[in-house]
């Protein structure tokens, strides 16, 4: 058994060819080379895209302790939309939501190194108390412990040496064939080292994210990505079972543990790639919320019909909605339309073109049904979807 753990260096261990770990990273391989653009459309996509990383947000904030349920983040969400917060509780989840963003408006750019993850870390930890940092951004010197792990961190004044070492691996140009390899192996890395004095799984789990986008995977041709570090979240106790055998168990319990993260990344892109599906997304997901939140009264039968009639055509005119309303005169449409434009349930798409209308279900009352509505097809785990009637 090897004792890589003592190593000062990361590296990638040997795999025979008839081993698990070979079989998922072909797979996946041949998954990350498809270039559909599948047939939903982009602004439809995004708002799934926001979606999920919220939801990715609340899961990586729960593994660590934070007990806000999604309901409570849906209502604040419908209320003040994006706006910041004081309250911890929900800080500690908007910050994750933010370092999300900004992966993936520069990871393209710039290296995964000690600059970004120290911007990164920054962000994590901004504003909190409990599970803020002592020094933002900034490696520690003192000796840690993790609380009910039997791994000790290394030295504090070993942190750097072995952090540059991991960023190195991580960066090191090498066949496409170990991207996958150094995606695994890199969160348990960077879990192990427990670089900072806080926030160390949230950031171990955010350099997984970037470290799939800036691979090139999961993605199709227009750079889709939603969620595959879901996977983590899923089951809290597997997850650390898998690091705490990765930490003991040498070269044998780290393709054990890339074994269980790529098996869960397969699965993971197995659902998202549905999504690019519209037909599927508007009869499985979009449609059925609609016809929850009419009879949930959060929805007029008026704006339901209205709705299914855009989400049906996904971009629609208001002569379209007109024809399902034959019994009211146009101003009638007209400003019913204008009230869901206002209500944040439709808008003008482009901003420019006042005549075709596009749906919204984010941050605004269809959101939470959205969301049920994923929770069935198999896209959230149950004990982490608290809202009330999935």
């Amino acid at each position: 058994m090897s004792s890589r753990n003592s190593s000062n260096h990361t590296y990638i261990p040997e795999l025979s060819f008839d081993s698990p770990l070979t079989n998922l990273i072909i797979d996946l391989d041949a998954l990350r080379s498809v270039t559909t653009f599948g047939t939903t459309p982009s602004h439809i996509f995004a708002q799934l895209k926001y979606l999920f990383h919220i939801l990715e947000s609340i899961e990586s904030a729960r593994i660590e302790g934070n007990r806000t349920t999604i309901a409570e983040v849906m209502d604040y969400k419908q209320e003040h939309g994006d706006k910041p917060t004081e309250d911890e509780r929900f800080k500690e989840i908007f910050n994750i939501e933010k370092a999300l963003k900004f992966i993936d408006e520069n990871v393209h750019e710039n290296n995964i190194d000690a600059s970004f993850i120290s911007h990164l870390h920054t962000m994590v930890v901004d504003g909190l108390e409990r599970e803020g940092s002592k020094t933002p951004g900034t490696l520690r010197l003192e000796n840690v412990s993790i609380s009910g792990s039997a791994h000790t961190p290394p030295e504090g004044m070993k942190v750097p040496e072995l952090l540059d070492d991991l960023i190195s691996f991580i960066n090191n140009e090498q066949e496409s064939k170990y991207d996958l390899l150094k995606i695994a192996i890199s969160h348990h890395r960077f879990a192990w080292i427990h670089p900072f004095d806080n926030g160390n799984g949230r950031m171990a789990r955010l350099v997984t994210y970037a470290m799939l986008i800036k691979f090139g995977f999961p993605l199709d041709a227009d750079g889709r990505i939603i969620n595959p570090t879901g996977l983590f979240c899923s089951d809290r106790n597997k997850y650390y079972e898998m690091l705490s055998d990765a930490d003991q168990n040498g070269d044998e319990g780290i393709i054990r543990w890339c074994i269980y993260v790529l098996g869960g990344i397969k699965e993971e892109v197995g659902k998202v790639k549905k999504l690019t599906d519209y037909k599927y997304l508007s009869e499985k997901v979009l449609m059925p919320s609609i016809e929850d939140a009419k009879k949930m009264n959060a929805i007029s039968r008026d704006y339901s019909k209205a709705l299914l009639k855009v989400i049906s055509k996904q971009k629609a005119t208001a002569s379209d909605v007109r024809l399902d309303f034959e019994d009211y005169y146009p101003e009638k449409i007209s400003r019913m339309l204008k009230k869901m434009i206002e209500e944040k349930l439709i808008r003008r798409f482009p901003k420019n073109d006042s005549r075709t209308l596009v749906p919204i279900f984010i941050n605004n009352s269809l959101m939470r049904f959205v969301i049920n509505q994923l929770f069935k097809q198999g896209y959230l785990v149950d004990q982490i979807n608290d809202l009330p009637g999935k």
